[in-house]
C-alpha cells in the first residue's frame, strides 16, 4: 500500500506492508508527473510502515531522485527497518537516511531549499 501526498512543494510517499514490481510502477508514474511540473522540490519516503522491499523499490527511490535532480531536489528516506538501512548504505543512499517524523525531515527539507 501506498500514500502519497503533497505538501506544499515536497512530496510524502508512505509506504506499507509489501512493495512489489507493480506497485513500484504505479508509484513510479504518479510521482514522476508530478516531479516534471516543476513544482517538487523535495521527496520523503517513509518506510516505517514497510514490511517488505526487493530491488524494485530501491530502483523506485533512485529513479525519482534522477527525476528530481535536475530541479536541485532532495530526498530522504525515514524510518527504514534495520535490514532496509544496510541495503539503502550499501546503495549508496545512507546519506539520505533518517530517523524521526515527516514533520521534522519536512523542516530538513526547507533548511536545505530555502537557504538564503
Amino acid at each position: 500500500m501506498a500514500d502519497i501526498n503533497q505538501i506544499d512543494d515536497i512530496v510524502v510517499v508512505t509506504l506499507a506492508g509489501e512493495l512489489d514490481n507493480l506497485q513500484a510502477n504505479r508509484i513510479r508514474s504518479t510521482i514522476s508527473s508530478s516531479i516534471f511540473t516543476g513544482k517538487v522540490r523535495g521527496i520523503i519516503w517513509d518506510l516505517s510502515r514497510l514490511g517488505f522491499m526487493d530491488s524494485a523499490g530501491i530502483g523506485l527511490i533512485l529513479g525519482r531522485m534522477r527525476d528530481l535532480a535536475p530541479y536541485n531536489g532532495e530526498t530522504f528516506i525515514i524510518n527504514p527497518s534495520p535490514t532496509m538501512e544496510k541495503i539503502f548504505n550499501f546503495s549508496g543512499l545512507g546519506s539520505n537516511i533518517r530517523h524521526g517524523s515527516v514533520e521534522s525531515v519536512i523542516g530538513e527539507i526547507g533548511g536545505v531549499l530555502y537557504e538564503k
